[in-house]
Protein backbone atom coordinates (compact mmCIF):
# COMPACT_ATOMS: atom_id res chain seq x y z
CA UNK A 1 0.00 0.00 0.00
CA UNK A 2 1.15 3.56 -0.74
CA UNK A 3 1.02 6.73 1.28
CA UNK A 4 -0.76 9.90 0.05
CA UNK A 5 -2.30 12.90 1.35
CA UNK A 6 -5.64 14.51 1.34
CA UNK A 7 -8.14 17.41 2.98
CA UNK A 8 -11.33 18.49 3.41
CA UNK A 9 -12.17 21.74 4.41
CA UNK A 10 -15.88 22.45 6.28
CA UNK A 11 -17.13 26.39 7.04
CA UNK A 12 -18.87 25.45 10.25
CA UNK A 13 -20.35 28.74 10.56
CA UNK A 14 -22.40 28.90 7.34
CA UNK A 15 -22.82 24.72 7.46
CA UNK A 16 -21.36 23.98 3.74
CA UNK A 17 -17.93 22.59 2.56
CA UNK A 18 -15.25 25.58 2.10
CA UNK A 19 -14.64 26.42 -1.83
CA UNK A 20 -12.41 28.36 -3.24
CA UNK A 21 -9.90 27.83 0.31
CA UNK A 22 -5.94 28.22 -0.60
CA UNK A 23 -3.77 25.70 1.06
CA UNK A 24 -0.02 25.60 0.12
CA UNK A 25 1.76 22.17 1.26
CA UNK A 26 5.47 22.20 2.86
CA UNK A 27 7.46 19.43 3.73
CA UNK A 28 9.35 20.30 7.22
CA UNK A 29 13.41 18.81 7.67
CA UNK A 30 14.53 20.32 11.18
CA UNK A 31 14.55 24.52 10.41
CA UNK A 32 14.21 23.97 6.81
CA UNK A 33 10.60 24.09 5.19
CA UNK A 34 10.23 23.48 1.45
CA UNK A 35 6.73 24.55 -0.48
CA UNK A 36 5.89 21.72 -2.20
CA UNK A 37 2.62 22.88 -3.62
CA UNK A 38 -0.22 25.04 -3.79
CA UNK A 39 -3.84 23.91 -4.48
CA UNK A 40 -7.28 25.23 -3.96
CA UNK A 41 -10.73 23.44 -2.45
CA UNK A 42 -13.07 22.64 -5.28
CA UNK A 43 -17.44 23.04 -4.43
CA UNK A 44 -17.04 19.84 -2.09
CA UNK A 45 -14.25 21.50 0.20
CA UNK A 46 -11.84 18.89 -1.22
CA UNK A 47 -9.00 19.41 -3.42
CA UNK A 48 -8.99 18.09 -7.23
CA UNK A 49 -5.62 16.04 -6.64
CA UNK A 50 -4.51 14.20 -3.95
CA UNK A 51 -2.23 16.41 -1.93
CA UNK A 52 0.18 14.54 -1.71
CA UNK A 53 0.08 11.35 -4.32
CA UNK A 54 1.80 8.09 -3.24
CA UNK A 55 4.22 8.31 -6.20
CA UNK A 56 5.32 11.69 -3.85
CA UNK A 57 4.76 10.23 -0.64
CA UNK A 58 7.84 10.29 1.97
CA UNK A 59 7.57 9.51 5.63
CA UNK A 60 8.36 13.21 7.52
CA UNK A 61 7.03 16.12 8.67
CA UNK A 62 4.52 18.43 6.89
CA UNK A 63 2.58 21.60 7.20
CA UNK A 64 -0.45 22.41 5.54
CA UNK A 65 -1.24 26.06 5.90
CA UNK A 66 -4.78 27.03 5.13
CA UNK A 67 -5.30 30.87 4.38
CA UNK A 68 -8.69 31.23 5.88
CA UNK A 69 -8.59 35.41 6.11
CA UNK A 70 -8.77 35.12 2.55
CA UNK A 71 -11.05 32.39 2.28
CA UNK A 72 -13.28 34.38 5.03
CA UNK A 73 -12.98 37.81 3.72
CA UNK A 74 -14.49 36.31 -0.26
CA UNK A 75 -17.40 34.74 1.50
CA UNK A 76 -18.53 38.16 3.36
CA UNK A 77 -17.62 37.41 6.77
CA UNK A 78 -17.92 41.00 8.83
CA UNK A 79 -14.22 42.16 8.56
CA UNK A 80 -11.49 42.73 11.26
CA UNK A 81 -8.56 44.04 11.77
CA UNK A 82 -6.48 42.20 11.68
CA UNK A 83 -8.45 38.72 11.74
CA UNK A 84 -9.28 37.05 14.50
CA UNK A 85 -7.66 33.77 12.00
CA UNK A 86 -5.91 34.24 8.99
CA UNK A 87 -3.30 32.14 8.37
CA UNK A 88 -4.23 28.22 9.92
CA UNK A 89 -0.62 26.35 9.73
CA UNK A 90 -1.05 22.84 10.94
CA UNK A 91 2.39 20.62 10.81
CA UNK A 92 2.00 16.97 11.25
CA UNK A 93 4.36 13.58 10.38
CA UNK A 94 3.48 10.76 8.55
CA UNK A 95 5.50 7.44 9.96
CA UNK A 96 3.68 5.05 7.68
CA UNK A 97 2.65 4.72 3.81
CA UNK A 98 -0.85 4.94 4.83
CA UNK A 99 -3.62 7.29 3.59
CA UNK A 100 -3.07 10.59 5.68
CA UNK A 101 -6.65 12.60 6.20
CA UNK A 102 -5.91 16.17 7.68
CA UNK A 103 -9.41 17.74 7.70
CA UNK A 104 -10.21 21.24 9.13
CA UNK A 105 -13.47 22.71 10.44
CA UNK A 106 -13.62 26.15 10.34
CA UNK A 107 -15.36 29.12 12.14
CA UNK A 108 -14.42 32.71 11.79
CA UNK A 109 -13.92 32.18 15.54
CA UNK A 110 -12.31 28.67 15.70
CA UNK A 111 -11.17 26.12 14.20
CA UNK A 112 -10.74 22.54 14.88
CA UNK A 113 -8.59 18.92 12.85
CA UNK A 114 -7.93 15.60 13.33
CA UNK A 115 -6.37 12.49 11.47
CA UNK A 116 -9.26 11.06 9.68
CA UNK A 117 -9.72 8.00 7.19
Amino acid sequence: MSGYLTTHVLDTARGCPAAGLRIDLFRVQGAVRTHLKTLETNADGRTDEQILPAEQFASGTYELVFHAGDYLDACGTPPETPRFLDVIPLRFGMSQAMHYHVPLLLSPFGYSTYRGS
